[in-house]
């Protein structure tokens, strides 16, 4: 294993700022293709509480100078590259003039919490299955139950939310039906609010992850089978050791590499399918700030979601990457 070569390293954190510069860039272009001005939007905005807006030319122009969208695109494109180094993606027009910033900081808590939960145990209840369905030693019910049980992976997310929802907050109401936490609770670092999260958090976890086990269960069925046949896994039988101790030393070790790498590649898919999860739950998380942010149009909170989005998948890949030696000891890092 070793220490990271120097080289390798470097090569990899150029990567990484090119694949986040490209994305950003693209971030950036893609709302500016649209005809809609973002400070006529939140001139409208005023307009429609107030009835009217009286100077509403001058206000349009302090408004535009305000959100930076009177200078020329070259220097709008590289005050926006220089804002993203700092996580300042201006004002949001919905809610002007909070910044975007605020915003995000305030949901994306909630989302790598609900994130990382409904990641961790559709990883390991998918991957455990997978490999259940090719084992010559599980039992013949599970082998027919658990593909019976991948049909859940065909409905969407919000399908999956939904019924959970009339099932065990409707009618068994052994869950709440909106939030991410009681209102009668403080927030803070103390049991109560804890139980509380867990409480609401737990049937929007499960709306992700009924719909998503299937993925890592097909794909741990294929590397299974593969495994399966290998001379080491032969050998081991061989010598007579437990089929339990084969089929977690030798195959399953060895065949949920290729999956680590998935699951950091999916860090960023499962951001984007809680969208309309957290919707319908009105979780505060980013999903929903980003739903709401389309309906309004509001380009910045578009565009800092979905970079923040970007960046946390960009960085899940990198060090997976880097670490990805020290799990497989077959594996080496390139460069010196």
């Amino acid at each position: 294993m070793g220490r990271i070569p120097r080289k390798y390293l470097i090569n990899r954190l150029i990567t990484l700022a090119l694949t986040v510069l490209i994305a950003a860039s693209m971030i950036w272009v893609i709302p500016r293709l649209s005809p809609v001005d973002p400070a006529e939007i939140a001139l409208g905005r005023m307009a429609s509480g107030a009835g009217a807006v009286a100077n509403a030319e001058e206000i349009l122009a302090q408004l535009r100078a305000q959100m930076g969208i009177d200078q020329p695109l070259i220097v709008q494109y590289f005050k926006y590259l220089k804002g993203a180094l700092v996580f300042d993606f201006g004002l949001s027009t919905a809610t002007f003039p909070t910044p975007v910033s605020a915003l995000i900081a305030q949901a994306l808590p909630w989302t790598l919490g609900l994130m990382i939960l409904s990641l961790v145990i559709t990883f390991v209840i998918g991957n455990l299955l997978g490999a259940l369905m090719v084992w010559d030693h599980s039992p013949k019910l599970a082998k027919v139950a658990i593909p019976a049980a991948m049909v859940f992976t065909s409905i969407p997310p919000i399908l999956s939310g939904l019924l959970l929802m009339w099932i065990f907050a409707a009618k068994l109401r052994w869950f709440p039906l909106t939030g991410a936490y009681g209102l009668t609770v403080d927030p803070g670092w103390n049991w109560a609010f804890v139980q509380s999260v867990l409480h609401h958090g737990f049937l929007p976890a499960m709306a992700i992850v009924i719909v998503t086990f299937g993925f890592w269960a097909l794909g741990m069925r294929g590397l299974m089978i593969t495994v399966q046949g290998e001379d080491y896994v032969k050998l081991a039988e061989a010598k007579g050791l437990k089929p339990r101790y084969i089929l977690y030393r030798y195959m399953i070790r060895n065949a949920i590499l290729p999956q680590i790498t998935a699951f950091a590649l999916k860090i960023g898919l499962l951001i984007a399918g809680q969208v309309l999860v957290e919707r319908i739950f009105a979780y505060n998380g980013m999903g929903k700030l980003l739903y709401d942010a389309i309906l309004d149009q509001d380009f910045p909170v578009i565009q800092g979601v979905s970079y923040v989005i970007i960046l946390i998948t960009a960085l899940s890949v990198f060090i997976v990457d880097l670490i990805y030696p020290f799990i497989d000891p077959r594996i080496r890092h390139e460069g010196g």
